[in-house]
């Protein structure tokens, strides 16, 4: 069976018709794309790791404490009451990646995404420092393997503790690296399970994670149309493959242009090398068509351009362009999708402004506390229970007193009032709003409770106040 019988019966590019595994060792391209990637990946390399450790007003630029229910993101402090702007968010991220997909095809997928930017310039490049470049003889030595995986782990404990400071901050896994592991057995099988998860995706699953459990590929059939900007091999100049020659019967194929150069050719530019399969991550095929595997991540254009440029023969057979382009269609960059997605993205970018706008120096919730609806005290006087909760979103610790404005002789007992709360705490007080007799003769009476913080934060929250239902001195 030949190579090209079993790249066709094969039922994913990493998965035999058996069942069986394909390894895939794809031989870097190094062209113009690649060093490009590269520049790319190491300033993403370096921007992944430093950003637990950058600040912004004090707060580290994103840190998504989980456990404490508290997300830091650019500056701001966010909570999982906050839904509005955290649906928003998630509303503008993903109409973000619709645009950039309409417009630039799985650009995220081949540049920027940590699984192949990690992948590509860190892992593969270790395995071919210790086992050589695919297609070359085998370096000898029983101590590679053994190295080569210490290499691996070592990476993936950075990798690893590089993304729990994102969930649990620089400072809190600082300490976590610091204790033994039987102080913190809990935190320590984190650490580990997670740098065994790098191991796992990087040096077992690899290319499977883009292929197999990513649902970016999948979305292929709705986030792209004919004009959109993906890799693409040209058939119309590379079929048919195989060596310049004349067709059957000695006739010509018709005449093409290229680079405005009429030329009469009998063979199409593609020789059929296969180094455009060689070099593909994934281990597809790109003259086959847009496929769910495909990352875009240029290296069958590189190949592809470094055969061409020893032909003799203009680059670009296999290039950036879009399905219509490549079959000679007019590209028309403005489309539906284009305009529609840029402008639900500007709605949903003002509605996280306005919702940011709103966002107060305090969160107040005052709610009724548990017992009876109310209590005639031995003075006369009528009291409610009720839990105030106050979080500070500042960053300094603020004072909030609660009281009733508006209620002559109204009051509020409370064991600590001002409520003393720290910075970026959350506490909930329970508290006794008291009312004169006079003022308490409805069931129901609509107030207002007051807390005023000595920032100068004032908040209003209307409490219904249960009441005797009674004249002063009558009868109910």
């Amino acid at each position: 069976m030949t190579a090209v019988d079993r790249q066709h019966e094969r039922v994913l590019s990493t998965l035999n018709a058996d069942g069986s595994r394909r390894w895939l060792r794809p031989k870097p391209s190094r062209g113009r794309f690649w060093r490009k990637r590269r520049a790319v990946a190491w300033l993403l390399i370096g921007l992944f790791t430093l950003l637990p450790y950058l600040k912004i007003n004090g707060r580290p630029v994103i840190l998504l404490d989980v456990a404490r229910r508290e997300f830091s993101l650019f500056g701001g402090l966010f909570y999982p009451t906050d839904t509005l702007l955290l649906a928003l968010f998630v509303v503008g991220v993903f109409l973000t990646v619709f645009l950039l997909t309409a417009l630039f095809g799985r650009v995220w997928c081949g540049w920027a995404c940590p699984q192949t930017v990690y992948m590509e310039f860190v892992y593969r490049p270790i395995e071919r420092l210790f086992g050589g470049e695919p297609g070359r003889t085998r370096k000898r030595g029983a101590w590679r393997t053994p190295a080569r995986y210490a290499a691996y782990l070592l990476v993936s404990m950075f990798l690893a503790h590089t993304f729990l400071a994102y969930f649990v901050g620089v400072e809190e896994l600082a300490r976590w690296v610091r204790r033994s592991p039987a102080e913190h057995p809990a935190s320590f099988l984190i650490m580990a399970s997670v740098t065994a998860l790098m191991m796992f995706d990087f040096c077992f699953f690899r290319e499977q994670t883009c292929i197999v459990a990513c649902p970016y590929g999948r979305f292929q059939s709705v986030l792209l149309d004919r004009r959109s900007l993906i890799v693409a091999y040209d058939p119309r100049r590379g079929e048919p493959r195989g060596r310049a020659k004349r067709a059957a019967n000695n006739v010509p194929l018709p005449v093409v242009a290229e680079n405005g150069t009429p030329r009469e050719r009998t063979a199409g530019d593609c020789v059929d090398c296969f180094k455009c399969v060689a070099t593909c991550p994934t281990g597809i095929d790109i003259r086959d068509g847009l496929q769910m595997e495909c990352i875009h991540c240029t290296q069958c254009i590189d190949a592809c351009d470094e055969v061409m440029e020893r032909l003799g023969r203009p680059r670009g057979l296999i290039r950036y362009g879009s399905q219509a382009g490549v079959e000679g269609e007019r590209v028309r960059r403005l489309r539906p999708r284009v305009v529609i997605y840029p402008v639900l993205l500007a709605a949903v970018i003002t509605g996280i402004f306005v919702a940011l706008s709103r966002i107060e120096a305090a969160d107040v919730t005052v709610l009724r506390g548990p017992g009876l609806p109310f209590n005639v005290l031995p003075t006369g006087e009528v009291s409610n229970q009720a839990i105030v909760r106050v979080r500070n979103r500042t960053q300094a610790e603020v004072g909030y007193e609660v009281s009733v404005p508006g209620v002559e002789g109204a009051r509020v007992v409370a064991v600590e009032n001002p409520l003393r709360v720290a910075a970026g705490a959350l506490r909930s007080e329970a508290v006794s709003i008291v009312m004169p007799v006079e003022a308490a003769t409805q069931r129901r009476t609509e107030i207002t409770v007051r807390v005023t913080g000595t920032d100068g934060f004032t908040a209003e929250t209307p409490f219904r106040f249960f009441g005797t239902g009674r004249a002063e001195g009558g009868t109910p």
